[in-house]
């Protein structure tokens, strides 16, 4: 188990950028891929990307492909995901999520953090 917890949040104007941090703690960060998930209001939780324990190889949804980066820091126990180019339509609950396998579907991810609001104003 991994406890996270998502920060970075808030109110960015269409057009531009913030960067979500994902804390994890705990010894072993570097055993787990780590991903980012979002939510919006009334619609399911859906895959933004994936980066793996060696943070060598990532994957995104086509939504955030050019726009989105993922990135870890193994040494912190910390993923980033720096989003630039911000359309309202990012507007969603930003979740960072843990596991041993890799995954593009949520119920595939056993270890969750709070969330963090992203709020894109048009």
């Amino acid at each position: 188990q991994v406890q996270l917890v998502e920060s970075g949040g808030g109110l960015v104007q269409a057009g531009g950028s913030l960067r979500l941090s994902c804390a994890a703690s705990g010894r072993t960060f570097s055993s787990y891929n780590m991903a980012w998930f979002r939510q919006a209001p009334g619609k399911e939780r859906e895959f933004v990307a994936w980066i793996t324990k060696s943070g060598i190889l990532t994957n995104y949804a086509n939504s955030a492909k050019g726009r989105f980066t993922i990135s870890r820091d193994n040494a912190k126990n910390t993923v980033y995901l720096q989003m630039n180019s911000l359309k309202f339509e990012d507007t969603a609950v930003y979740y960072c999520a843990a596991d041993v396998k890799l995954a593009v579907r949520a119920t595939q991810y056993d270890n969750w953090g709070q969330g963090t609001q992203v709020t894109v104003s048009s």
